[in-house]
C-alpha cells in the first residue's frame, strides 16, 4: 500500500450509504476518496474494514471535523493521538481539517464555528499547527470555513488571514469553492478577488459541493449538487492549479454512487478542458 507518485485529480466522500455498492468492488472512474477522519478513529468492525478495502485499491484522504486548530486551549492529546494512529494504518495521500475551532476540551460542539481574523488568533493557529505537524509527522490542509457572520474592524480579509496562515505555519489550503462562494454572498464581496489572490503554491486541495438558498443569506449543506456559479469559479480557479487533487462532497440527501460519480464526471471535464485528459491508467498503477 503505497502513497501515489502521481495526483489523483478527482476525487469523491467516503460514505456508509455506499458501503454496499463499494464492497462489491464495482469498476468506478473516480480516482480517490477522501473519509471523514473522526468516523475511524474510534471505529473498528465494518467502518475500518471498509476504509481499508478502499485503501488497498485507491488513494485515500483523511479530513477531520474536530482538531480545532483556532481553539486558544490547544489541541487534545488524545485526540492527535487517536489520529496519529489512523494516519499510520492508512497512509493517506492528504490530511486536511478546518481552519475553525468547535468548542472547548470538555465540550466538543460539532460545529465549525467562526473567529476574528487577528494577530491574536493567528498566533493560537501558529502554535496548534507546529503541535499538530509535529505530532502527526505529516504536512497538514486547512480548509476556509463557510461563516453566518463576520466581525468588524478585524485587521484581514479572509483570504489575507488565509494566506498568513498557510505562509507562517507551513501547512497548505484546501480551498472549498462552494464556502468561498457562500461567503462571498452572505458577507458581499467578489468571490474572484479571494480565487486569485491565493497564490496557487499555497492550495493544496479544492472541494466542491452544493449549498442551500435560505432566502435571506445561502447556508452550506453539502445536499444538493454543485451549483453553476461555484462551477465557473472552480472552473477560473483550476485553470492555475493543475496538480491539485479535488473532491465532490455530498453529505445529505445522499444520492445513488452512480449520480455521485456524475457529479464528480463534472469536475473532470471542466479539468480537462483546461489541462487534457487524466492519465487513469498511470494513477491506478501508483497506488
Amino acid at each position: 500500500m503505497n502513497t501515489p507518485t502521481q495526483t489523483p485529480h478527482i476525487g469523491v466522500g467516503l460514505r456508509p450509504t455506499h458501503y454496499p455498492f463499494l464492497e462489491e468492488k464495482p469498476k468506478v472512474r473516480v480516482q480517490w476518496f477522501e473519509a471523514i477522519s473522526e468516523n475511524y478513529m474510534d471505529s473498528e468492525g465494518r467502518p475500518l474494514d471498509m476504509l481499508e478495502l478502499i485503501r488497498a485499491d485507491y488513494p485515500v484522504a483523511l479530513h477531520g471535523v474536530s482538531l480545532s486548530i483556532v481553539s486558544a486551549e490547544g489541541l487534545r492529546s488524545d485526540y492527535l493521538a487517536k489520529l496519529r494512529t489512523l494516519i499510520d494504518r492508512i497512509n493517506p495521500f492528504i490530511v486536511s481539517d478546518h481552519l475553525c475551532w468547535t468548542g472547548q476540551h470538555h465540550a466538543n460542539l460539532h460545529d465549525l464555528l467562526p473567529f476574528p481574523f487577528t494577530d491574536d488568533a493567528l498566533r493560537v493557529i501558529q502554535e496548534n499547527v507546529d503541535r499538530a505537524q509535529t505530532t502527526l509527522g505529516r504536512q497538514i490542509l486547512l480548509e476556509n470555513v463557510s461563516t453566518y457572520l463576520s466581525f468588524p474592524g478585524t485587521p484581514y480579509t479572509e483570504w489575507e488571514f488565509l494566506i498568513q496562515v498557510a505562509k507562517t505555519t507551513g501547512c497548505k489550503l484546501l480551498c472549498d469553492v462552494n464556502n468561498l462562494y457562500v461567503n462571498s454572498q452572505n458577507h458581499h464581496f467578489d468571490p474572484l478577488t479571494f480565487v486569485d489572490a491565493i497564490p496557487t503554491e499555497l492550495i493544496g486541495q479544492i472541494h466542491l459541493g452544493g449549498y442551500s438558498d435560505m432566502g435571506t443569506y445561502l447556508f452550506d449543506t453539502h445536499s444538493k449538487p454543485v451549483y453553476p456559479q461555484v462551477w465557473e469559479l472552480f472552473s477560473h480557479l483550476i485553470a492555475r492549479v493543475p496538480d491539485v487533487p479535488v473532491l465532490i462532497e455530498w453529505d445529505d440527501d445522499i444520492p445513488e454512487f452512480p449520480r455521485l460519480e456524475e457529479e464528480a464526471l463534472k469536475a473532470a471535464t471542466i479539468w480537462d478542458s483546461h489541462h487534457g485528459p487524466v492519465d487513469t491508467k498511470a494513477l491506478s498503477t501508483s497506488v
